[in-house]
């Protein structure tokens, strides 16, 4: 008898834990999403595309919670929840982020992509893989590499046909140091206000222009308060999804698997939306009287902006800048 009761006490063991896997299999899982888009934005749709294909994955047991348009704050107030765990997930505009990982500003130097494919090829590479670690040791885990396009250039007061144009001009950006240095390289004044509150700013003259992807430009239609529109394609800006490591931690191993499968088919479908989107955006724009559309020739601006590769070399992570610069360029 004595020998049974090891074997029983083994089997009741097995038995529990084996129920109490079941049962965690089983419980609902509620998640919050943050973002600050406007809704038909494609970083809003592919949010919401994530949340449908987890529910469908997990067959309605796990729901994500999309607050778009800024409801749960404005990025940094999001990264700061992320971080701490009271906001479970986010997809945060690249400018934001880069105050927790710095090295993500240099994916928006200069000119540094040609084109869309080019952005995700490397940072569906080891580039990005690389990213997702910094952000592991800030508390944060990568889901997705989303898309927040190639920038261009709006003002109220002429078109931008040249760097001098800018001359003069108070231009908004993001809290992003690679915007800001370009756009004071070439001559601008920058200032930094709150997307939500860019429109307002704009149609009040607290600033002349601003630069976006042209699907954020539309989708705020921040072409109601902006006559000129130059196609300056002078950066690119990821949409890094992320989720907090304390929200992490929690899930199951095959919750986790579910998650990312999600997350890897809402990208293909929020990358090509941006992508269409920008073309289909662009005729639109062309068509519409309102608004100017010039396309400037890019050389004088790449030049006037070459100061800012050679500064940013010389920082702490230079190294991962002149990565950049070898792989892509």
């Amino acid at each position: 008898m004595k020998k049974l009761f090891p074997c029983i006490s083994a089997m009741l063991a097995a038995l529990t834990f084996g129920l109490a896997a079941q049962a965690a299999a089983q419980t609902p899982i509620k998640l919050t999403l943050g973002h600050n888009a406007a809704p038909g934005n494609p970083k809003a749709e592919g949010t919401l595309k994530f949340a449908e294909l987890v529910k469908a994955k997990s067959n309605g047991r796990i729901t994500v919670q999309v607050a778009g348009a800024a409801q749960l704050g404005e990025d940094l107030t999001m990264i700061s929840a992320l971080r701490t765990g009271t906001l479970d997930m986010s997809a945060n505009s690249q400018g934001p982020m880069s105050s927790v990982v710095p090295e993500l500003a240099a994916l928006g130097m200069p000119f540094l992509f040609a084109n869309l494919q080019q952005a995700w090829a490397l940072l569906d590479g080891p580039i990005g893989q690389d990213l997702a670690k910094r952000f592991e040791a800030k508390n944060m885990v990568l889901i997705a590499w989303f898309d927040n396009g190639i920038r261009q250039t709006t003002n109220s007061k002429h078109p931008i046909a040249k760097p001098d144009d800018l001359k003069g001009l108070k231009i908004r950006t993001p809290a992003d140091p690679v915007t800001v240095d370009m756009f004071q390289a070439m001559g601008a004044s920058t200032q930094q206000i709150n997307f939500s509150e860019l429109y307002i700013a704009l149609q009040q003259g607290v600033v002349d222009g601003q630069e976006n992807p042209l699907a954020n430009i539309h989708s705020s239609k921040l072409h109601e308060v902006q006559k000129y529109m130059s196609m300056t394609n002078h950066k690119y800006e990821s949409t890094p999804v992320l989720m907090s490591a304390i929200t992490w931690k929690r899930l199951s191993d095959a919750d986790r698997k579910l998650v990312r499968e999600a997350a890897a088919e809402a990208t293909v479908f929020q990358r090509k939306l941006v992508a269409d989107s920008d073309e289909k955006l662009l005729a639109e724009y062309k068509s519409n009287p309102s608004v100017q559309v010039n396309s400037p020739d890019l050389a004088p601006f790449k030049a006037a902006t070459k100061v800012v590769w050679d500064n940013w070399e010389k920082k702490p992570f230079g190294d991962f800048v002149r990565t950049l610069r070898s792989t892509v360029r």
